[in-house]
């Protein structure tokens, strides 16, 4: 079944279906049933027209996918343009909420990047760039 443009499988219960929008989890899915009276206990499948338009009615009242999405990302760009604490480490791609960084964050940090010392593979490959460099300012 597609709901607001989100594809739900046919055999999940309306519990668990309705997770699959962003923006609506466990919690809001029992809100959501009340709104549209539907039991969570039925299958998607099972569901008829006017539970379905119940539905859609009573997802209008909540910021789902596409809006919420955008709502984050302003939020964020807010915190990054006055430069506070969490939008410096929004910038430079670090955890905002107090995690420790020395052992884990990987998550967020990326791929490990070593700085200091550089392994052998590192030091020939810079040595070759800065000769075709100055190979090519020579000509």
């Amino acid at each position: 079944m597609r709901i607001s443009g989100i594809e739900i499988p046919d055999h999940e219960r309306a519990q668990v279906g309705l997770t699959r929008f962003y923006g609506i989890g466990p919690v809001n899915v029992i809100q959501l049933a009340k709104k549209a009276k539907i039991d969570l206990n039925t299958r998607i499948k099972d569901l008829s027209r006017d539970d379905v338009g119940n539905l859609m009615k009573a997802l209008e009242s909540f910021t789902v996918e596409g809006d919420l999405k955008k709502e984050v990302r302003e939020s964020i760009d807010r915190l990054s343009a006055i430069k506070c604490y969490r939008g410096i480490r929004h910038i430079v791609s670090l955890p905002a909420r107090g995690q420790r960084t020395k052992s884990n964050a990987r998550t967020r940090k990326g791929k490990k990047k070593t700085v200091g010392s550089l392994t052998k593979e590192a030091w020939a490959k810079i040595e070759t760039q800065q000769k075709a460099a100055t190979v090519g300012s020579n000509k």
